[in-house]
Parts: C-alpha cells; structure tokens; sequence
C-alpha cells in the first residue's frame, strides 16, 4: 500500500492569503500546505480520501491518472469544494464512485446539485455513483474500508481505517469503541492543527496524547495550521516513531 500526502494544511491552507505571519512567509516547501487530503493505493486501486479546493493543483503534481473512488469524511468547504475537478478522471473513466454518510451525501446534492441531476443534465458534467454507508466496514476491490467516528466539535464525521492504515481529520474527540478499532495499526494519520487548545480540532497536546493510546507503529501528523509552528522546529521536538507530514510526502507500507 502507498499512501500519497497531497495536502497536509488546514481550511485556508499554509500560506494564508495576506498573511505576515513568519510561517506563512517560509522559504521551506514543508512549510507550504495546501488543503488535506491524502491519495491511498494498493494493487491496481486508487482510493482518494476527500476532494477540497487545491484537488487540481494536487493532481497536477502527482502522476495519477485513474481515481476508483473517492471516501469523503465530512462535508467541510475544505474538504469537498474540488469535487467537480474529478471531470478529467469521469472523461476518461466513465461514472466515478464517491463514498459519504447520508448528511454528507445530503450537503453535497444541494451544493452540487447540477451534478446529481437526473434529467436534463447539461452536457459535460459528471456522472458519480454514489454509495451511502454508515460504520459497518465495506469493500473497496480487495481492501476492507472501516470507517471510525469521530467527533469534529459536535458533528459526528469518519476517519477511516484500510488494513494497517488509518487517517482520521478533523477529530476532536475519539469514543473508546472507536479507538478499539485503531488497534495493531502500522501508520496512522491524524489531524494536529496547532499549539494552542481548539474547539474542534486536536491541539499537538491533543494529538500526541491520541496515539499514546492508540499506540501504531509510525504516526503521521496532517491538518496543520500556520500557528503549528515551522515544520523542522515542531519535528525535532516529536517522539521518534511520530513525524509531520507535509505535501506529496509518500510513504509505503
């Protein structure tokens, strides 16, 4: 399995717009993020893990050519705004498979709603399959996808765990049933947006504290913020089996 790191920033991405902050004005290309999303491949699938607003810029920089299916994890701007950019891979493809709770499928009719239509469709757009699941784990060729819940502030939203990977985003708070899921991991991923304490999103505190309790062999940190810090002061200071992530990273497992 490949896992490719084609975004690692939180929802207005690293630089901001305007911004002076020393992080945003870093020469580091570590320190450049757009916004997160990760592209998992194993034998001849290519499984995308959202679509956000820089999906064509990230799809520019890779060598992909097919998308099999796309998991989203929650309906967030930034992690849904690029879904009409899968236009190339539907042109060449036929019908693209998205994966998505109900409420998520939900907000994405009515965002997309030229998208869905099932008559008078104009000429050009898309066609997706949609497939609503719930927790109970689904396949995805030969792979089983377990989707773990987590809480985003108070809106219930899914990581999701592949063999010896699992990603979870956007996670503020992990039910012990669902940390029951992450057990014997290889890699894991999860969000750590900044120093300080967040609403909804794990501080670095936070994070760390998380896969203590998970234990995985290797973790990776992603949905980074500018107030983080520069990413080779914050990673000297990581624990050795856990690393920052940063864009177009890959990593095999």
């Amino acid at each position: 399995m490949k896992i490719t790191f084609l975004g690692t920033g939180t929802s207005q991405g690293i630089p901001i717009i305007g911004s002076t902050h020393p992080v945003c004005l870093s020469e580091d290309f570590k320190d450049k993020r757009l916004r997160v999303s990760v592209l998992v491949e194993w034998d001849d699938f290519s499984v995308l893990i959202d679509c956000g607003p820089d999906f064509r810029q990230q799809m520019l920089r890779t060598n992909c050519t097919k998308i099999d299916a796309v998991l989203f994890t929650h309906e967030h701007s930034d992690h849904t705004a690029g879904l009409d950019d899968l236009r190339p891979f539907f042109f060449r493809q036929g019908a693209l498979d998205i994966y998505a709770q109900e409420r998520v499928l939900q907000s994405l009719y009515k965002r997309f709603d030229y998208i869905f239509k099932k008559n008078n469709k104009y000429p050009g757009v898309l066609t997706l399959n949609e497939t609503q699941i719930t927790e109970t784990p689904f396949l995805i060729g030969t792979q089983t996808i377990t989707p773990i819940n987590v809480l985003h502030n108070s809106l219930p939203i899914f990581g999701y765990r592949m063999g010896g990977f699992a990603y979870i985003t956007d996670a503020k708070t992990v039910a012990d049933i669902e940390v029951e899921k992450l057990q014997g991991l290889d890699v894991l991923v999860v969000n750590t947006l900044r120093i300080e304490p967040h609403v909804s999103h794990f501080n670095l505190e936070e994070a760390l504290a998380f896969i203590k309790l998970v234990n995985p062999k290797k973790a990776y940190l992603t949905h980074i913020s500018h107030h983080l810090g520069f990413h080779e002061t914050v990673e000297k200071d990581l624990p050795t089996h856990v690393k920052l992530a940063y864009d177009q990273l890959q990593i095999s497992i």
